[in-house]
C-alpha cells in the first residue's frame, strides 16, 4: 500500500460516495487507475464495505446506550446468535475486564431499553448500562498519514 492508496482510503472515509472522477482529481491519477486500486483494496479486505451514517433520533430512536454483560464462555454459543438477531444492537464487542461483552444499542424509549436489559439479564446474567447524553466525537474512520511514505512499497 502506497501513499495514493492511503489517500484513497482517507477520501472514501470522508465520503464513501465520492466518484471515481473526483478521486482521480484528488489523487492525480486516471479514473481507471483509481478503480483498479479500489478493487485491489477491496480484494485484500482493507475496504470491507460502504456505509451510510444515520441519525437514529430522526427515525424515532431517542435512547442510545452501552450495555455491558458478564458472559460465561459457555454462553457465547447461545449469546452470539441471539444478539445478532436484535436489530436495536448496532454493535457488540467481546472485551477484557469485568464484563466480557459491550453492546451499543438504540431504542425509542427507556422502557424499550429496560425491556431489552431485563431479557438479557434473565437469559445471560449481570449487566451494567450507561445511557448516552451526548456524543463529543461521532464514529469516524482513522486518518492514514501519508507523509512518512517510503517509495519502496509502491508497485
Amino acid at each position: 500500500m502506497d501513499k495514493i492508496d492511503r489517500k484513497i482510503i482517507n477520501l472514501l472515509q470522508q465520503n464513501a460516495r465520492a466518484s471515481l472522477k473526483d478521486l482521480s482529481k484528488e489523487c492525480f491519477i486516471s479514473s481507471p487507475a483509481i478503480a483498479a486500486r479500489i478493487a485491489k483494496l477491496e480484494k485484500s479486505g482493507i475496504i470491507n464495505g460502504y456505509h451510510s451514517s444515520i441519525n437514529f433520533e430522526k427515525l424515532g430512536f431517542h435512547v442510545r446506550a452501552f450495555v455491558q454483560l458478564q458472559l460465561e464462555p459457555r454462553q457465547k454459543k447461545e449469546f452470539y446468535p441471539y444478539v445478532e438477531s436484535i436489530p436495536n444492537v448496532v454493535e457488540c464487542n467481546c472485551v477484557t475486564g469485568d464484563y466480557s461483552e459491550i453492546m451499543e444499542v438504540v431504542f425509542p424509549s427507556t422502557k424499550d431499553l429496560d425491556d431489552f436489559i431485563n431479557e438479557v439479564q434473565q437469559r445471560f446474567g449481570k449487566t451494567s448500562t450507561q445511557i448516552v447524553f451526548s456524543t463529543s466525537v461521532e464514529h469516524r474512520g482513522i486518518q492514514l498519514d501519508h507523509s512518512f511514505d517510503d517509495d519502496s512499497d509502491e508497485e
